[in-house]
């Protein structure tokens, strides 16, 4: 039986889940069972099958059991690759949809939103999603209110980006049931300095720049959120800088200055990620990739991508293919 004075916390995962996700989470738990003296969290791994899963450090797990077998439990959290599915769709959503019913709290860790969302479980709730996945999500769920947010809580949906903000989902349980002190108290034992919550938005690199998309200056970040809300459907420098209130040789040396690249380059720059992400993380073909960052063909798109990432779409996907298939990860059409 469940011991109600314990969190129980499950972890569903699946081939080729991201390792630090879970180790992010885990261990911040047991730190703060160390300091406590006594079981304030525990734990269980779980798999689809209960078969051993292999995560993508190639390091392996094995499962205390299979999803059928997992009852009474606050939270379940999915970890895995954008690509995972069910094995048995209809069995394992209807588990899921049991411990809903029971009240557990269903969440899904950087990719593990895309499994939960194609389940049908995050219908009418928020999600966050990782800044590297987003072009693939949108591209998959285009009307799904996803959000930039490290973390995002909607009733009894938890969902967040990565595996820092899995260490400080961690943090803000222990809070919830410790206290501030042990929740600082742990942050520390692990040099974290700073815990982030709900509301706070990832941070994202900038395009061949040291800097990220915080650090830019007023302008270049406006900028750069225009640009990046017209991957599909391309907009001009003129017509971001006129939106700016500045003009067209004001933006290119403000740009140049702050990241290195003129407007025009860096724009190319950021619509050839969001087509990496398609091309890694979708079935798409390559005139849909294409047309999902606004070119008109594929021709020029491939030839772009080659120029930004030293290879074509296609021997990238091709690459990525090889290794989905050692690890037993769904693989992308040619």
């Amino acid at each position: 039986m469940l011991q109600r004075d314990i969190s129980q916390i499950g972890f569903l995962i699946f081939p080729g889940f991201p390792m630090a996700c879970l180790t992010s989470m885990i261990e911040p738990l047991r730190a703060a069972n160390e300091i406590l003296g006594q079981t304030a969290f525990a734990w269980q791994l779980i798999s689809e099958t209960g078969a051993r899963v292999v995560s993508s450090a190639q390091v392996a797990f094995d499962p205390d059991h299979p999803l059928k077998d997992t009852a009474e439990i606050d939270h379940i959290f999915i970890l895995s690759a954008p690509q995972s599915s069910f094995e048995d769709p209809k069995t394992s959503i209807a588990v899921l949809r049991k411990l809903d019913r029971y009240g557990t709290v269903l969440g899904g860790v950087s990719g593990g939103i895309f499994p939960l969302v194609r389940a049908g479980l995050m219908d009418d709730h928020k999600c966050s999603v990782h800044w590297c996945y987003e072009t693939a999500f949108r591209t998959e769920f285009p009307d799904f209110p996803a959000s930039g947010d490290v973390i995002v809580r909607d009733r009894r949906r938890v969902t967040i980006s990565g595996s820092a903000a899995a260490f400080e989902f961690a943090i803000q349980r222990i809070e919830d049931r410790l206290g501030p002190d042990m929740a600082t108290e742990v942050a520390c034992w692990f040099q974290h300095p700073l815990v982030r919550g709900e509301g706070v938005r990832q941070r994202v690199p900038t395009a061949q720049s040291s800097s990220t998309d915080d650090m830019l200056p007023d302008t270049v970040a406006r900028g750069v959120a225009l640009f990046a809300k017209h991957i599909d459907l391309p907009i001009s420098v003129a017509e971001v800088a006129d939106a700016l209130g500045v003009s067209a040789k004001q933006l290119e040396r403000k740009f140049k200055k702050s990241t290195g690249q003129s407007p025009k380059q860096y724009y190319r720059t950021m619509r050839m990620k969001a087509a990496r992400q398609l091309v890694i993380y979708s079935k798409d073909s390559m005139a849909s990739v294409a047309a999902a960052v606004g070119y008109g063909s594929a021709t020029p798109m491939q030839a772009h991508y080659k120029a930004t990432f030293g290879i074509s779409p296609q021997e990238e996907r091709a690459r990525v293919n090889m290794f989905r298939v050692k690890d037993n990860m769904s693989v992308p059409s040619a």
